[in-house]
């Protein structure tokens, strides 16, 4: 395999979250020169904004550790459903169109930074929800039969966006969750794998505050094709995902030189090599579903 090397500086690509003088999160943005064919799985007739937030670091004070994304679910007639990264679909639609230089200028920019890569098909295919998500440069695809929530209903309402909604509470893979949905909207839909209640989910949150979803905007006459990526999806399972998503976390450039054959050189501020950015680290975090560990 052909190596490719990557030269980094610390400041400008990498942030890392640094903890009593220790490195405990690592992130690496690769660049796509390029976007995926799609195939259109239907059309939308409404979708929904949410900003969707999570700790990437549970020892410290929850509003100094959370990342965020703003995600948008599409919602089609025929029940098919799509929960994605407004920012990706923003940079798919405007990476065509660039030069050379123009990709180049804008990704030194910053201009295009990638969102959340993860992505949830409900009722694709019928009956079955499908997660797609990249890790480092190779894309990933598994299917489970929809999810079944046990809402617990309760009397507690709050107001999103000038909607009353609803409180319901459920226990779910791991986290206790709350989430408050409108009967004003039918629709039993809602952010990430969320479903099944007698109206839209507005809000969502885990116990510890963790994980947050929250709807800031809505289309109710939304046009925009559903569509996936045709790319070559190594077809795993929902535990061997989160394994995979796990070790290269927990070392990312480790990780891509293995499997890309990318190699990584950090440096700091000064141009000095960061001797320990290939020693493994202690993620400070777990994934929205605990209970991955159990069923590997």
């Amino acid at each position: 395999m052909k190596k490719s090397a990557i030269i980094i500086t610390l400041a400008a690509v990498i942030l890392p979250a640094v903890l009593n003088g220790k490195t405990v999160r690592r992130t690496m943005s690769i660049i796509q020169s390029s976007v995926p064919e799609t195939t259109e799985l239907g059309v939308e007739n409404m979708e929904f904004v949410y900003d969707y937030s999570y700790c990437v670091d549970t020892t410290g004070a929850l509003s100094e550790n959370m990342t965020s994304d703003r995600m948008l679910l599409q919602i089609s007639p025929t029940g098919l459903s799509k929960f994605s990264s407004h920012k990706n679909l923003t940079v798919d639609s405007i990476l065509p169109y660039l030069s050379t230089d123009q990709r180049a200028a804008a990704a030194m920019e910053g201009k295009l930074s990638n969102g959340e890569f993860m992505t949830i098909y409900k009722n694709y295919p019928e009956g079955k929800l499908t997660h797609t998500e990249k890790i480092c440069t190779d894309w990933f695809k598994y299917e489970e039969d929809m999810p079944q929530f046990d809402w617990e209903l309760t009397d507690s309402t709050v107001n999103v966006l000038g909607y009353d909604c609803h409180e319901a509470k459920c226990t779910f893979r791991g986290r206790d969750w709350t989430v408050y949905y409108t009967d004003e909207i039918p629709v039993m839909e809602g952010p990430w794998k969320f479903h099944g209640l007698p109206g839209l989910i507005m809000k969502a949150t885990d116990k510890n505050g963790e994980y947050r979803f929250e709807c800031v905007g809505i289309n109710s006459k939304g046009v925009r094709p559903i569509t996936i990526y045709n790319v070559p999806f190594n077809v795993t399972s929902r535990p061997k995902y989160y394994d995979t998503k796990h070790r290269y976390e927990c070392n990312p450039y480790a990780y891509a030189e293995e499997t890309a054959g990318i190699h990584v050189t950090v440096s700091d501020e000064a141009g000095n090599p960061v001797l320990d950015s290939y020693d493994p680290i202690d993620l400070l975090f777990d994934y929205i579903e605990t209970d991955w560990k159990d069923k590997k």
